[in-house]
């Protein structure tokens, strides 16, 4: 689920240009990507600061394993608050991750098809995700998966969590439960 996303950098709303721009500006270690997302590059991400104030943020797509393997870029909102790579997270370090749509494939007739993926009557998404600090690295994100809305199940089994603009600063603040804002994920997608 969710292995990739976009952030269209052209023709983008306003939002997503000043998100973009925010970050670029306040970055030590250069531009964030735009165009098709990969898991390990460097995006645009909304976090709290020390302040406990929204502020955009360079991160990295995954959690490191800390070898070989693959980074941990989806984790389950269902679980993620009794899991210990994720608890922590889901009570003290909740983002969301800036889109215009995410991808995703299924089999038809032998062959993949790619789909994109987005909110229905928005130009952009907000995927909710957890972040934390990895010793020698930029900060690392994951996003939050559920089961998906019906109109798309036939694609994946899972979709990521899609804060809608009302729920956003619930998301970010740490005094709210965190599956209790899920809740209000969006579910009306279209492809």
């Amino acid at each position: 689920m969710c292995g990739r996303y976009y952030i269209e950098s052209e023709d983008s709303t306003l939002e997503l240009l000043a998100i973009i721009d925010e970050v670029n500006r306040r970055s030590k270690v250069g531009p964030v990507k735009t165009g098709e997302i990969f898991p390990t590059d460097l995006v645009p991400v909304i976090a709290n600061n020390r302040s406990q104030r929204q502020s955009a943020f360079a991160m990295r797509w995954g959690y490191s394993m800390g070898d070989d393997r693959r980074p941990i870029i989806n984790a389950r909102s269902e679980t993620a608050a009794s899991k210990p790579m994720f608890k922590d997270g889901m009570a003290q370090r909740r983002c969301l991750i800036p889109a215009t749509h995410y991808f995703e494939w299924a089999e038809q007739s032998g062959k993949m098809v790619k789909y994109a993926i987005r909110q229905s009557g928005s130009d952009m998404i907000y995927m909710a995700g957890l972040y934390r600090i990895e010793h020698g690295t930029d900060p690392v994100f994951t996003i939050l998966t559920r089961s998906p809305a019906e109109n798309i199940a036939f694609i994946h089994d899972r979709m990521p969590v899609i804060i809608p603009a009302a729920a956003m600063n619930d998301w970010l603040n740490i005094s709210y439960n965190a599956n209790e804002v899920i809740r209000a994920a969006v579910l009306d997608v279209v492809f």
